[in-house]
């Protein structure tokens, strides 16, 4: 369903007025994404787990490698500050992110009440995005991506902001998503999240993948350099 091929991605790092280095994000990182399958990517802050997601969203552009999708395939990135429109109302930003998943205008408002239901932002659905709170925008962001249907879901964080309350509910209706053959990659420091909800897992250190397969096992060496 998509596949990164020895992806690089890199920027200049300006380090003083007369040294504008390289900065390596991504070196060489290979993984399929299949059908139906949800993906937890791991690793510490700084590994390169946000620009992967924007590369398989095809927000960035690799500097090198291939992102390869399936002709068609619609992609939605939840991940805290990107993709609202602050001056507009959560209702509007709501309504253009669904339209930009491939929603008609009439579709995409049918989803609003629902959207405004879920999220529980009350009022505050009617109010512009710049007065959220960063828990409000992640239950914005979430919620509209889960009611529109998308074909690959990739989840950055967002699962981790809120109440107590909305992350169980949240987490409930991705295993339902998931149960329905949702295809999802999910970013966490939540190791009892990614256990419980990937069915593999990739960790990502310094750019590079450490390692992946099985979910159990990634995470399991993912904390033994931890615990030493």
């Amino acid at each position: 369903m998509l596949e990164l091929v020895d992806v690089s991605h890199s920027f200049h790092a300006r380090k003083s007025s007369f040294d504008h280095g390289i900065h390596t994000v991504l070196d060489r990182v290979s993984l399929t994404l299949f059908k139906g399958e949800t993906l937890g990517v791991i690793g510490r802050n700084g590994a390169g787990k946000t620009t992967m997601l924007r590369l398989m969203a095809g927000i960035f552009a690799p500097r090198s490698g291939a992102v390869l999708r399936r002709p068609g395939t619609t992609c939605a990135l939840l991940s805290l500050g990107l993709g609202f429109q602050p001056q507009l109302s959560g209702s509007d930003n709501a309504l253009l992110s669904a339209m930009l998943q491939g929603l008609s205008r009439r579709a995409a408002r049918a989803c609003l009440e629902e959207i405004r239901e879920f999220s529980e932002l009350g009022q505050s659905f009617d109010e512009p995005v710049k007065t959220y709170s960063a828990g409000m925008r992640a239950r914005l962001g979430f919620t509209t991506a889960l009611m529109t249907h998308v074909d690959i879901l990739l989840i950055d964080e967002v699962l981790s902001v809120g109440d107590k309350a909305f992350r169980r509910k949240a987490e409930t209706a991705m295993k339902g998503r998931i149960t329905g053959e949702q295809t999802v990659v999910f970013v966490s420091h939540a190791e009892g999240q990614v256990r419980a909800l990937c069915d593999r897992a990739i960790w990502i250190e310094d750019g590079r993948v450490r390692a992946q397969g099985d979910t159990g096992e990634v995470l399991d060496q993912y904390r033994e350099p931890q615990e030493k």
